[in-house]
């Protein structure tokens, strides 16, 4: 007596689990997401797609402020992404800025700015001027 599919025995076909992940192509976990969105109550039911989108725009966002956040690390001749970068990659990108205008950066400091009227005036160059690089006696 052989068993089509009850349980006892090896099953013929094995199908190997693909996660919902790499069905979309996304790095960022789409099975996490949805448990997050179910359990959160944001809604009584929640559609297929709903997590697939969120992951992809998540995974958009972080990608983005990592790709700003290295260039600035590099730019200060950094190998590690530390807070200060993440603040200068934010803040000098105009959208990033806009979305994050009331975030709080931890540790992330200010962006360096000198007010133009405590700058020092520009004096024109002329013969009478003190400190010239010759001196006659």
């Amino acid at each position: 007596m052989s068993s089509a599919g009850g349980g006892r025995g090896k099953a013929k076909a094995a199908s190997k689990i693909v996660s919902r992940s790499s069905k979309a192509g996304l790095q960022f976990p789409v099975g996490r997401i949805a448990r997050y969105l179910k359990i959160g109550k944001y809604a009584q039911r929640v559609g297929a797609g709903a997590p697939v989108y969120l992951s992809a725009v998540l995974e958009y966002l972080a990608a983005e402020v990592l790709e700003l956040a290295g260039n600035a690390a590099r730019d200060n001749k950094k190998t590690r992404i530390v807070p200060r970068h993440i603040q200068l990659a934010v803040r000098n990108d105009e959208e990033l800025s806009r979305l994050l205008g009331t975030v709080t950066i931890a540790a992330g400091g200010v962006l360096p700015n000198i007010h133009t009227t405590l700058l020092p005036k520009k004096v024109g160059k002329g013969k009478g001027d003190i400190g010239s690089a010759s001196q006659e006696f």
